[in-house]
This record gives C-alpha cells, structure tokens and sequence, in this order.
C-alpha cells in the first residue's frame, strides 16, 4: 500500500492517491489531471476510483473527466446530490482497494453538510483519515460557506454544531498515531488558522488544535464562526461546477479565444490585466484591473472578478498568456474568458505618478484607502483616518468614499493596492488615485 500527497501550493491544495497491488484510488483531484494520470503510467497502476470529500469551493475538481477517460468509478456522499454518475459513498460503506487494504467513509458534517472523510485500514489497522475541509492542520473547516450556495442554504450555525459532534464523535475516537491528511494546509480561506505543514497526526490534533478541548457545543459554535475569513466571489460558482462536473481541462483551455496582441475591446468590456504592476503603471488600456500574475493570482482573480461577469485577460507575452488561463480554469474562469491577448503598447493609459516625499509631508491631504482585511487593518494600523475597505468589497463601495482628494491605496506588500488602485480609477476615471505599491514597508514599523 502507498499514500502519494499531490500539492498545489497557490491553491494551498492537497489532493491524494492511495494505492494497492495495481489498482490506485485518488481523493480530491484538482482540474488538471495529468499529474495524476503520469504518477499512474509511472508505477504501473490502474486508476479505478476517484472520492470526493465533498463539492469543493475553491477550485474545480477533475473527477468528472476522470470518470470519462479512465472510466473510474467516482465515489462521493449522497447528500452531494450529484448530477454526475457516481456510487454513493456514506458512513460504513467500504471499497476494498486490495487483499488487505480498505478505504471506509465517515460522515463529517460541518464544514458542508455532505462532508465525507475516508478511513484508511490496512491489515485491520486503521492507518491514515483523508479529511476533506472537515479537520485541518490545527483547525477544522469554516462552516458558512454553503450558506451562499444555492438549495445548500444551510445555517452556518447549524454546521457549526455537526462540525463539534463530528470532532468528538468521530476524530476523537480515532487511534492517536492515525495518521491526518485534509484537503488544504497553509493559506486556504477554507479554514482561518491552518498550520503550515503537510500531514499530522490524530494525537497530535487532540494536544494542539483547539477543536478538540474540552468546551460546550456552545462555545465551540462561538469560536468557530468567529473571524472567518472573507468569502471570495467564486466559492458558490466552484462548488454548483462540481456538484455537475466540469469539462475537461485541457479543451476547456484550448477552447478560450485568442486574439490578436494589442486587441481593443469595446468600450464598458471587463479587462483584467495580468502584467506585473510596474508595467501596468507605466502603460495600459484605460478601464484595465490590474491583477498581476502571481502565487495566489487564482484567488484574487476570483475575490475582485465575479463569476456571471465575462472579460477579456491579458499578460505581457503569449507564454505568460497561457499560463493565466490555465490558472483561471483552475477555479472554472475559463468559462466566462471572452478572449485572451498580449498587451505591449508603450503608449497606453498611465497611472497617476505617485510622489512618496510630498505624501509623508502632509498625509492628511489624501483620503487614504487600506485595502487589507479588517483583521489585518486593526491588528496593524498604519496611517490614523483612513479607510479599511477589504479589496474584494472595493469595487460595490467606490461610489460611497469621499471625493475630495487625491486616493492613496495601499495593502501589505503592494500587491493588493495595485489591484485597489486600478479598481478605484476604472470607477473614477477623472479622479487623481496612487498606488503606495511596497514603499507601504517605510510606514510598518
């Protein structure tokens, strides 16, 4: 028997295969699945099954293509009401993946409603539980986000008491050296203070993750649905995607239209530009969003750019270009891509100039936006007066803030002001707006 851990770590993803003799049972692939596919050819196995923990909302699951190329049986809750073929799997249903090998599934409501973790038993010995979003690294998974999705309505409180009584009534009871394996670590906004690591231990969790203290189904509720982190625009569009099943990866790419560099969309057409801010600033199509490609680039994309919105997506060279689709599909935004092009145009639209002398001798002068999470924004407050507004609430709230003076936006690092900087400006054309950008590091002491 062996455990292979796949990791996606802009997506702060896990996802898994477990194998046996020559047949091999993956849990919560992610939209792409030719990694999966080459471990496979690699080792001489059969992919047979794929389980799904639950209807993930932050990022596309490949069970569905899977299911179609390698005809593997897809295995998930019936509670999930799929509409995917698939065979039910719930508490005390078995698959038998060798002579000696068993995958079991636990019913671990709380994060959704139809949560599943698989039980892995070797030689009648339980060895490993695949968590799903159910118990995480120091942490369980946040239970309000199905209250956004559809005939999932379910009161996040509600979820908030299954997720006590699966902790106690099914993790606790588990042997201490059983080994932990969720769906996301480190970064993932399915949890609030996931621990940087890749596996644990139940006794471990016991010791260390305060799910597991000793408190009232009452106060667990209270402390489990306090601080959750924002709820980005595309986690209800994820989660009904892999309640149906999602096209394949690689046509859904393919599929995105391509368009000449330098392309000119129509006027009040969406544009994200993906190109590092320095470029944007010095030269863009006037109205762009500027989201530069980066680590979490899937995120952001998927915090400021809603999902029954279309737009066109744009990079600096054409590699670039098919780097930001395929990181789009990753969340299903391939979908709503109207076109793809190169922007090198040197003569485009350009940001305001921002001055940092003449900020630092009166910063009373600006109105001052600090895009940051509240949390964040109170934990560490920068410049007295100014304006928290978290960047995936900025574009519903600019019409609201105060126009007498120039804006100045600023984050932690400058990677979120240049995305509020050109948010503010597409709404406000004819107003003076700066991006702090990282001279932010000269005002965090």
């Amino acid at each position: 028997m062996n455990i292979k851990q796949f990791k996606d770590a802009a997506l702060a993803h896990f996802s898994y295969a477990i194998s046996a003799g020559s047949k091999l049972v993956l849990i919560d692939p992610g939209r792409d699945p030719q990694p999966y596919y080459d471990y496979a050819d690699k080792n001489g196995l059969q992919i047979t099954g794929v389980i799904e923990t639950h209807p993930h909302a932050d990022f596309i699951s490949s069970h569905h293509e899977i299911n179609k190329t390698k005809k593997a049986t897809i295995y998930a809750s019936k509670l999930t009401k799929a509409s995917y073929p698939h065979q039910q799997f719930d508490q005390g249903d078995v698959i038998e993946l060798g002579k000696d090998v068993k995958l079991k599934a636990l019913q671990t409501p709380g994060h959704s409603p139809d949560s599943i973790s698989i039980l892995l038993e070797e030689k009648g010995r339980n060895i490993a539980v695949f968590t799903g979003d159910s118990l995480l690294f120091g942490d369980v998974g946040r239970p309000d986000l199905r209250s956004y999705s559809g005939e999932f309505a379910t009161e996040k409180k509600n979820l908030a008491k299954q997720m006590y009584h699966t902790i106690h009534d099914q993790f606790a009871k588990l042997e201490n050296d059983v080994k932990v394996y969720p769906a996301h670590g480190a970064g993932s906004l399915c949890g609030k203070a996931i621990r940087n690591v890749n596996e644990s231990t139940i006794g471990y969790e016991k010791e260390n993750n305060y799910a597991f203290g000793k408190m009232t189904e009452e106060a667990f509720v209270n402390i489990l649905l306090g601080d959750q982190p924002v709820i980005p625009y595309y986690f209800p569009f994820d989660v009904e995607n892999n309640k149906k099943g999602s096209a394949a990866y690689q046509p859904a790419i393919a599929a995105v239209p391509g368009e000449k560099a330098n392309f000119t969309p129509s006027t009040n057409e969406r544009i994200i530009d993906t190109r590092k801010a320095e470029l944007f600033r010095k030269s863009h199509q006037t109205g762009a969003v500027n989201i530069p490609d980066g680590g979490k680039f899937e995120t952001w994309l998927g915090s400021v750019q809603k999902p029954e919105q279309s737009f066109f997506l744009v990079a600096s060279s054409k590699q670039e270009l098919q780097d930001v689709i395929a990181k789009s599909a990753k969340i299903g935004y391939e979908s709503i891509i109207k076109g793809a092009y190169v922007y090198d145009n040197n003569d485009g639209s350009k940001s305001d100039e921002f001055n940092i002398t003449t900020f630092k001798a009166d910063p009373g002068k600006y109105t001052i936006i600090d895009v940051r999470t509240q949390k964040e924004s109170a934990g560490q407050p920068v410049f007295p007066g100014s304006i928290n507004i978290p960047i995936n609430e900025l574009a519903d709230q600019v019409e609201k803030l105060p126009k007498d003076k120039p804006f100045v936006i600023h984050c932690a690092s400058g990677y979120r002001s240049a995305i509020g900087a050109s948010i503010i400006k597409k709404q406000l054309p004819d107003k003076t707006v700066y991006d702090l950008s990282d001279s932010i590091q000269s005002f965090i002491k």
